[in-house]
């Protein structure tokens, strides 16, 4: 059969070599640098906690076949949990989803009036087109000021790292379901009025950690058959010259491996440099140009059974560090590790920056001040803290970022029995589940 090499383990790498091999349509080679499968979408284990690496969820507006191949592979594993987070609007905290009796009895009544005048007034506002549409110009035209500078704006500053107006568009229309007042009351009022999008308000979520799904994947595309090496760095791709070549792997143990297909789902900035003889002037300017928003994961281990009750907490505010706080044991009713708890703090940063080099100590003082400011202290100092770093966790869509992916994509798309696809692979916002979708194209599309 035709063999195939995977680069990166991901969903979406783990995902196609499991369909390969199960629809036995290619003999596989997945060569992930981690020592796990996942990727951000992964878990680990320490101290007797299972830990995500931030907050994950699978949706059950999934599509049906992907809902089927997890719970086939998880079975009594893929648990079936509501959602209940919050979010702190001017000081005040709001169930998250929305709940129409939550936001009267808990909303700033400032914000709410602020709200209703912008929704009486949107009619008449009109926000910029064409070349001067931008993040910012799209959500204040559709939204007005009030939800836009006490939510949307400054989230966007804290998870994208830029102003609002320097985001592009699409940022905007890809990032924001609720971009309208009619979406925004059909998400609220729509259960009461027996309007419900399928799965409002629930989650799946695997027993042992949010990666159960990629490391389920894994273990069953071996079991069928197909090669999946972690701990395994690539080095340099060569492409073949002609149809019968093989194309190239070279890998950081000096291991040389030929495969007649390339799927990749790595960051397009690494993809451009595997290739250096392959690249023009103007592919790895446009590679230089795309930025991605690094992520740092601040872990404060609690001598307690629960801290709260809730699943998430969001932070829009930009006088507290951290975007989004959450208790793994919350996301699937864990009792163990007995007497004991983690905090997962998400801190949007740049690569390289003073937030990514700090030490974890510094760190998780910055977290205990944030908690202690949002009126969440610690009853006491953590048992341990500890971090993780994601160097690619968001893709940042700067105005005019369209043309230097085009290069890209226009490139990647002359290499011979090539395919790059993924979140990392194409750039983009996507989910699990979307990920997973692409996964299963990839494979059929050997046919």
């Amino acid at each position: 059969m035709t063999r195939v090499g995977i680069l990166g383990g991901g969903p979406a790498g783990v995902g196609a070599a499991w369909r390969l091999a199960k629809e036995e349509r290619a003999n596989v080679l997945l060569l992930e640098r981690n020592e796990f499968f996942g990727g951000n979408a992964g878990s680990f284990h320490q101290n007797g906690h299972d830990l995500d690496f931030g907050s994950h969820r699978l949706h059950p507006a999934s599509a049906q076949e992907i809902l089927d191949d997890i719970s086939g592979l998880l079975s009594d594993d893929l648990l079936d949990r509501p959602r209940h987070g919050r979010i702190r609007l001017r000081g005040r905290w709001v169930h998250f989803p929305l709940k129409p009796l939550d936001l009267m009895l808990r909303l700033d009544p400032r914000f709410g009036m602020g709200v209703l005048k912008d929704m009486i007034t949107a009619p008449f506002r009109s926000g910029s087109t064409g070349i001067d549409e931008n993040f910012a110009t799209v959500l204040g035209a559709s939204l007005g000021p009030t939800i836009c500078d006490n939510f949307y704006f400054p989230y966007a500053r804290k998870l994208w790292g830029h102003e609002p107006k320097e985001l592009s568009a699409i940022q905007a229309h890809k990032r924001v379901s609720a971009g309208s007042f009619r979406k925004l009351l059909k998400k609220v009022f729509g259960p009461l009025l027996g309007i419900k999008k399928k799965g409002a308000g629930r989650f799946f979520y695997p027993r042992r950690g949010f990666g159960q799904i990629s490391e389920a994947l894994a273990q069953d595309a071996r079991r069928l058959g197909a090669t999946l090496m972690t701990s395994t760095t690539i080095t340099r791709l060569t492409k073949p010259m002609i149809d019968a070549e093989p194309w190239l792997i070279e890998t950081d143990d000096g291991e040389l491996s030929q495969v007649d297909r390339i799927f990749s789902t790595l960051p397009l900035t690494i993809l451009v440099k595997l290739l250096p003889d392959d690249t023009t002037d103007a592919v790895r300017e446009a590679a230089d140009a795309i930025r991605y928003q690094a992520m740092v994961l601040v872990y404060l281990e609690l001598d307690t059974d629960q801290f709260t009750e809730f699943d998430a907490c969001y932070f829009p505010e930009t006088d507290i560090t951290m975007s989004r706080l959450s208790e793994p044991k919350n996301y699937s009713e864990r009792t163990t590790p007995d007497g004991r708890t983690v905090l997962c703090a998400e801190i949007p940063c740049a690569h390289g920056d003073a937030l990514w080099n700090a030490t974890d100590e510094e760190l998780g003082q910055r977290v205990q001040a944030d908690l202690q400011a949002s009126e969440l202290p610690l009853q006491s100092p953590p048992i341990t803290t500890f971090t993780r770093r994601l160097p690619q966790a968001y893709p940042i869509y700067e105005q005019g970022f369209e043309a230097h992916i085009e290069v890209i994509e226009k490139w990647a798309s002359a290499l011979p029995r090539f395919l790059s696809f993924g979140r990392q692979g194409l750039f983009a916002h996507d989910n699990t589940h979307h990920a997973l979708a692409m996964a299963n194209a990839a494979a059929r599309c050997l046919d």
